[in-house]
């Protein structure tokens, strides 16, 4: 491995990306899709998640599997993903009955930004599934929230400055990749922004069969799309924005203090495991006889 050249875990073929679109295009449509419905079709989440969970899941799976065919997923790049889904869903009860204190954000934000979009994705879903069973967050919200953080985890990897290049007459560190403070910094703020999306896309999983709830707040099937937006921004600013802020200041504070410990640890458990070096076999040669 080149000096500036960093591991990925899980490298993203042509069939791991059609499987990422795949399910990223159907989570959009079933966040979005009540937005655009006709007022007679007697929406509700809570009659449809069920097969929306039915149908993410063996998406999700197959993330993995085109991600096994592409380029392999050994039993490092597992037990990683093991140990890492294992912290997350371990933090995340900690913020339990506190408003917006939820410690999973940072370490699923550092660890993407480090292992990678791919094992991002498949981490941020695996974690949250995890911590559902620990919690007893089972319910027809739980494939949402798989998906949304592992939106979370594989936009991290997609930062810039996360990969080098080999250098030419400069340090390794002088080309193309970001590290330090100016790392953390980018860090905090895709933290801050990403804790903030991950509330608010959230609401649309809730949001639409609560009608009737307040006449200003509430959904409308069938109004009209800037009149239902804007009931919707009414309904975070006056429900989720006060979870949603301290979520992001949280993921910030703990970016700036334990971002750097973190950050070096993940990337010396990411050299140790090796995951691009080549496996080679040599022939063995029978020892020859004395004299």
């Amino acid at each position: 491995m080149t000096a500036g050249h960093q591991a990925r875990a899980v490298r993203l073929g042509p069939r791991s990306v059609a499987a990422l679109v795949l399910v990223s295009a159907t989570g959009v449509m079933a966040f979005g899709w009540p937005l655009l419905a006709d007022s007679a079709s007697g929406l509700a989440h809570s009659k449809d998640a069920p097969w929306l969970f039915a149908a993410l899941l063996p998406m999700l799976l197959a993330v993995v599997m085109a991600t096994i065919a592409d380029n392999g997923l050994d039993a490092k790049a597992i037990a990683m993903l093991g140990v890492l889904a294992a912290a997350g869903a371990a933090l995340r009860p900690l913020g339990a009955g506190t408003a917006g204190v939820e410690p999973m954000f940072f370490l699923m934000v550092l660890a993407g930004r480090v292992l990678g979009p791919g094992f991002g994705f498949v981490l941020g879903s695996v974690a949250m599934f995890a911590s559902a069973l620990l919690t007893g967050g089972v319910g027809p919200w739980m494939p949402f929230q798989m998906l949304t953080m592992g939106w979370v985890s594989m936009g991290a990897g997609l930062l810039p400055g996360a990969m080098g290049v080999p250098p030419v007459r400069a340090k390794p560190r002088a080309r193309g990749r970001l590290r330090g403070r100016g790392e953390l910094a980018l860090l905090a703020a895709y933290g801050a922004v990403s804790a903030v999306l991950y509330g608010l896309i959230m609401n649309l999983q809730g949001w639409p069969y609560l009608a009737g709830m307040a006449s200003g707040i509430s959904f409308v099937p069938g109004d009209p799309l800037d009149q239902n937006l804007a009931r919707y921004v009414a309904y975070c600013l006056a429900t989720s924005l006060g979870w949603d802020l301290p979520r992001a200041l949280v993921t910030v504070v703990l970016t700036g203090t334990l971002g750097g410990p973190v950050l070096k640890a993940l990337r010396r458990a990411t050299r140790r495991a090796a995951f691009d070096a080549p496996v080679s076999f040599e022939e063995s040669r029978p020892p020859t006889a004395a004299g």
